[in-house]
């Protein structure tokens, strides 16, 4: 594809003299990409088959949460165990949510018990960017980035003076939205402070077993976003990101709790206390003309404590993460760069449970080498982690890009991936569960990419790909992980971006074949068919837009007996700039009311009848009002 058409908006960039305008200036572009080797750099240069979304997207778009957004990816899959704040499934070309990692301004967010990175709690008004890269980054990453990589962006500022902003929403269900935020900033200092308030009454997300079982799961989010940076030289700039997610999420648990004293199983109010944060401080030096380094800094935390209305039982599951990245990129000519680096990582963690391990570092080193001439590109990868509990491990990764024309461009690429074990699964304290002689989970893949400008207002992207999974952990027959399972995910996605009369739309699809090697049955949850279609047209300050999604049928279970039936959802939105300050905003969401089930939470296999899914919500509706006052 044209490199210059691409690469334009780089060029385009106001041509400051210092390196923060050059990094957020960069996050309002479509057309680049970060998380990729962890530099500014054009979508089309990226080796990874990738999706940018803007703040421009989010807001277009209306999305209701972080996995609404996602689920417009192609290759991405979204199975919710209810309504807002619901714990998300998250099936990235095929592989389970633990096998995709999941940033926030470069900081990993995972649960070291679990291997849930908590996305339903994060707030998308708090997002400038999200960028998903489709396919193993475990050489520029490590551990988790079997099937890639998402990163969120915390909102942050590219302007100078003083710039407020106001929204609040109403919808069904008793939702409530509320944000408000404040950014600004001069030649050198940029700053951007946001915080949000959003709560619902929810839906009751499973079928009722007990009395207590009929209620509504509300959902309560508070959240806090914070950016900072300050260029001390035309050479140096330090800044530093926050993002603090916190709030309740009511649950059901359809089994109950068994009552020792009186030998019966009782109902249960269930709720999560929760708190999801990250802070990074950063250095980022112009050493020479061809030598730039950066170093972060960062702390992350994910706790979790289940409660119950009706009785005094609780559980405490805290993780904590210190981390330290420092990455040097060099070009050495016109022809060659180079990417060289270091990682240091330790998980901690603190709960009610005593595990036999509380805490587990990571250290690594990685280089990669990227050739590019007029005739062929390539992009060469190594690392090696070394890691306190299973000890060490090399990825290696290899793209070769052959520009066939200056419109179309064809990548060969092969790449490998780990998954490190949990703590649940390595030191949970009842040996019945859990496995300290656990192995990594390994991957190796294997894609061709078309990427094709068909016309000026035609952009197609399409993958071919194999990803073959080894040492997968499964549960046995008595629940005990172990590195017994094997795995191969066959799969076909495209994305194709037109312009039409005015209407522009997105079209995203993937066919897949995820299948257990021993057992030939496919992954569960995993549906073969996904599409994703957006329209959307601007007239004048009247914007409408619609979007229409289909997912096929697929099993809930890893023996394919419990099969989850396919479903279409339409939604519709629209938006209206009553003057330069004041917009709003009105979006219903499944307009025909379909019901569905994406995941199930019990079934009986012997009789199909007395299964039980996990509630959707139905047809839902948001008003909202933005005030962006220009001062």
């Amino acid at each position: 594809m044209n490199r210059l058409r691409l690469a334009l908006p780089l060029l385009l960039l106001p041509a400051p003299d210092l390196l923060a305008d050059t990094r957020d200036a960069a996050l309002k572009l479509p057309d680049v990409v970060i998380s990729a080797n962890r530099q500014v750099q054009a979508r089309n240069d990226s080796s990874a088959a990738n999706t940018v979304f803007t703040r421009d997207d989010i807001d277009r778009l209306q999305p209701t949460s972080l996995a609404d957004l996602l689920s417009r990816v192609p290759g991405v899959q979204v199975a919710p165990t209810g309504g807002r704040g619901s714990l998300p499934g998250i099936y990235l070309r095929g592989t389970k949510s633990a096998q995709s990692l999941v940033l926030v301004d470069g900081q990993r967010i995972a649960n070291a018990t679990s291997g849930d990175s908590g996305l339903q709690y994060l707030n998308v008004d708090q997002i400038e960017r999200v960028e998903v890269l489709r396919g193993s980054r475990s050489v520029i990453y490590g551990s988790d980035a079997i099937g890639g990589v998402i990163q969120l962006f915390t909102r942050r500022n590219a302007e100078q003076g003083l710039q407020p902003r106001l929204k609040l929403g109403v919808g069904s269900r008793q939702t409530w939205e509320r944000s408000l935020g404040l950014s600004g900033g001069d030649a050198r200092t940029r700053f951007n402070l946001g915080a949000s308030l959003d709560d619902t009454a929810g839906i009751n997300s499973t079928h009722r077993s007990f009395p207590s079982d009929g209620d509504h799961d509300a959902y309560r989010n508070q959240s806090i976003s914070l950016n900072l940076s300050h260029s001390f030289s035309d050479e140096l700039e330090a800044g530093f990101n926050l993002l603090d997610n916190r709030g309740k999420s009511e649950y059901d648990n359809s089994f109950g709790r068994y009552d020792a004293a009186s030998g019966q199983t009782l109902g249960q109010k269930p709720y999560t206390d929760y708190a999801v944060s990250s802070a990074s401080g950063y250095l980022d030096a112009t050493l020479s003309e061809r030598w730039q380094s950066r170093l972060e800094l960062g702390h992350s935390e994910n706790r979790d404590t289940k409660r119950d209305t009706l009785s005094d039982e609780f559980s405490v599951f805290n993780t904590y993460r210190d981390s330290v990245n420092w990455q040097n990129d060099v070009t050495l000519d016109e022809q060659n760069r180079l990417i060289l680096g270091g990682d240091w990582y330790e998980d901690r963690f603190h709960g009610s449970t005593t595990f036999s391990e509380n805490s587990r570092w990571n250290r690594a080193a990685f280089v990669q080498h990227r050739f590019h001439s007029e005739w062929f590109s390539t992009e060469l990868g190594l690392r090696r982690d070394q890691n306190q509990q299973f000890g060490g491990q090399n990825s290696w990764s290899g793209t070769l890009t052959l520009p066939i024309n200056p419109d179309n461009d064809l990548l060969l690429t092969y790449s490998e991936g780990f998954r490190a074990p949990t703590f649940n699964d390595l030191y949970y304290p009842d040996t019945k569960y859990s496995n300290p002689n656990l192995l990594p989970e390994t991957s190796k893949s294997y894609e061709l990419q078309w990427r094709s400008q068909l016309t000026d207002s035609t952009q197609l992207e399409a993958s071919l790909y194999r990803t073959d999974l080894s040492d997968a952990i499964i549960l046995d027959s008595s629940g005990k992980p172990q590195n017994v399972a094997s795995a191969r995910i066959n799969g076909f996605e495209a994305a194709l971006k037109q312009t039409l009369f005015g209407w522009q739309g997105n079209l995203g699809l993937s066919i897949i074949d995820p299948r257990d090697r021993d057992s030939g049955h496919t992954l569960a949850r995993r549906a073969r068919r996904t599409l994703s279609l957006d329209l959307d047209r601007q007239f004048d300050r009247f914007g409408v837009g619609a979007n229409w999604q289909a997912i096929s049928r697929n099993y809930d279970d890893e023996d394919n007996r419990n099969r989850l039936g396919g479903y279409a959802l339409l939604g519709l939105r629209s938006s209206w700039a009553i003057n330069h300050d004041v917009s709003v905003s009105l979006k219903v969401d499944n307009l025909l009311d379909r019901r569905y089930a994406r995941a199930r939470y019990s079934y009986d296999a012997a009789d199909f009848s007395n299964n039980h899914d996990y509630r959707e919500e139905g047809r839902t509706w948001l008003l909202g009002l933005t005030w962006t006052p220009h001062l």
